[in-house]
């Protein structure tokens, strides 16, 4: 034990639990916390302009590099300014940590007006985390932290949030510190591998269905290995692209609002594997996992197993560690599948063009992108046009290389989860794709950007639109416009003012050779692309909807 304030307690459990960054912006609350930074420089902080940006930015580190991110705010406002971004590392089951400072302890629950004061601020963070909790003793702060991190380890990762009042981080006692675990990941039954290999051994067609569960896993290797074995075809959802690599020959591509190979190979297979996936089909399609179908569904989560589609062979466990004994139990016991080399090179190109008949402009610009990134290049996909149709068009050849929203799909995200990215991954080429609607929400992290002097490259869609909104009111509502174009300024000139480069492009087919250029820069670097306003792949009806009577 060691004579220390709450705050020293803090920035110490921090860095012995292995944090190396925290994304925060000061404020009364926690300028403690603040001067505790001042003497830990093994502790790199970032400092962001709005606290939507800070948790965004510790979803972009944690989803990049497999470990948790930290993001630091005030109560009240800035607790409630970081939610959106909560719920996206939700939805996305990403390990972010929210530290919250707190009203004055004697203030709390007594309603008097204290400053940033909401009533039970807990409350608000129930549904947006995996376990949140408040500390009203400094000395009970290490062992707060301690249990954050083992939340964020274990199981499903998805994010906690963590506070302390105003009044407890100067506050000095004797406080023991303690150190890191590594906790164990949750081994499958045997009984349960058995069953999944005798099914998968025997199988004529076996296809693997991968979601963002395999993200956090780090299964790719071991997902190749079975996947050779089996001679098993591979989809997977947004969040799961990049666990397979899409140059493989088994790689048939993603699995977006009903588009994609799924209408092609999934009424084809006997037995599906899926994993890390919650199997939810929006909208509802036809050629869905069917009673008659043998499915095999592992997941970290045991709340998840059948709860969209009934599972056959339902496996609570680690991905990486179910794959491995699922190896290990199948040995010899294949038998080659039914699939043709020359099949699914048919269900591949198909599936090509038929993303590109209904999209033609976008493919064409996706394909310019992927052109000039290198294999592991981090791709921030955006709530915008081009961003959606990434989901189907843009090969991923890394893991931990593709971020989505999920299915928050939430606007403003890209930009500073780019940011967050690029933090942990310097040495990594990292684009984000952002509609000019989205990039309002944090323009002004192009600072931030500048202040850490971050190469990441935004391409900016300009349709002068909140795009998806326009095309609704366009296709549904007769052309009834309202609310849905919006004023622009000159972006390039705004990132220029900022002191970041900005290029303004007459026309998206010079997009490929300042992509080029913006990607060798020193600093951050914007690119304008004017576009048409483009009918997102969700308005588009995909093969096998479900008619409701």
């Amino acid at each position: 034990m060691a004579q220390m304030t709450g705050a020293q307690a803090l920035t110490r459990s921090l860095i012995r639990e292995g944090v190396e960054v925290v994304f925060a912006l000061p404020g009364v609350q926690i300028m403690e916390a603040f001067n505790a930074l001042y003497d830990e420089p093994s502790l790199r902080l970032v400092l962001v302009r709005h606290e939507q940006s800070a948790a965004y930015m510790a979803d972009g580190y944690a989803r990049t590099t497999g470990k948790p991110g930290v993001a630091m705010v005030v109560p009240g406002p800035g607790a409630l300014n970081a939610t959106a971004a909560l719920g996206t590392a939700f939805a996305s089951s990403s390990p972010v940590m929210l530290i919250s400072g707190q009203i004055e302890s004697y203030n709390l629950g007594a309603n008097r007006g204290a400053l940033h004061e909401i009533g039970e601020q807990l409350d608000v963070f129930k549904h947006l985390t995996k376990w949140c909790e408040r500390s009203i003793e400094n000395s009970e702060i290490p062992t707060m932290v301690h249990r954050a991190f083992q939340q964020l380890t274990t199981g499903r990762p998805r994010p906690v949030e963590i506070e302390i009042p105003w009044d407890i981080l100067p506050g000095q006692s004797e406080i023991e510190l303690l150190e890191r675990e590594v906790h164990p990941k949750v081994r499958p039954e045997p009984s349960d591998i058995k069953s999944a290999v005798d099914a998968l051994a025997h199988a004529e067609r076996p296809l693997i269905w991968v979601g963002g569960g395999a993200r956090e896993a780090n299964l790719s290797a071991e997902l190749l290995e079975f996947a050779q074995a089996l001679n098993a075809p591979v989809i997977t959802t947004p969040e799961g692209k990049g666990a397979f690599p899409d140059n493989n020959i088994l790689s048939l591509g993603t699995v977006y609002n009903g588009h994609g190979p799924g209408h092609h190979v999934v009424p084809q297979s006997d037995v599906i594997l899926a994993i890390g996936t919650r199997m939810h089909m929006v909208p509802k399609v036809e050629w869905s996992p069917q009673p008659h179908q043998t499915l095999i569904q592992i997941d970290a989560d045991p709340e998840e197993v059948g709860r969209n589609i009934p599972a056959t062979i339902g496996i609570a466990a680690d991905g990486r560690l179910a794959l491995q004994d699922l190896l290990s139990e199948l040995g010899g016991k294949t038998r080659t599948s039914d699939w043709t080399p020359q099949e699914l090179e048919s269900i591949r190109n198909t599936t090509t063009e038929e993303i590109r008949a209904m999209a033609p402009l976008q493919v064409e610009i996706i394909e310019t992108i992927r052109k000039e990134l290198n294999d592991d290049a981090i791709m921030v996909s955006g709530t915008t046009e081009i961003g959606y149709w990434s989901h189907l068009a843009f090969p991923v050849l890394a893991p931990r290389s593709y971020l989505t929203s999920s299915y928050f799909a939430t606007l403003g995200y890209a930009f500073p989860t780019a940011l967050g990215a690029k933090v942990g991954n310097p040495d990594r080429q990292v684009v984000a794709t952002s509609g000019d609607g989205g990039f309002g929400y944090a323009s002004s992290e192009l600072a931030t950007a500048v202040q850490e002097n971050l190469n990441v490259v935004t391409i900016l869609f300009n349709n002068e639109s909140y795009g998806a909104s326009y095309a609704d009111q366009q296709n549904r509502y007769g052309g009834r416009v309202i609310g849905t174009r919006i004023h622009n300024p000159d972006y390039a000139k705004l990132a220029e003012s900022y002191g970041a480069s900005g290029l303004k492009l007459s026309r998206h087919q010079e997009l490929g050779p300042n992509l080029r250029d913006a990607l060798k820069a020193n600093g951050p670097v914007l690119i304008e692309v004017p576009i048409p306003n483009l009918i997102p792949p969700f308005q588009i009806s995909p093969p096998g909807i479900v008619r409701q009577p």
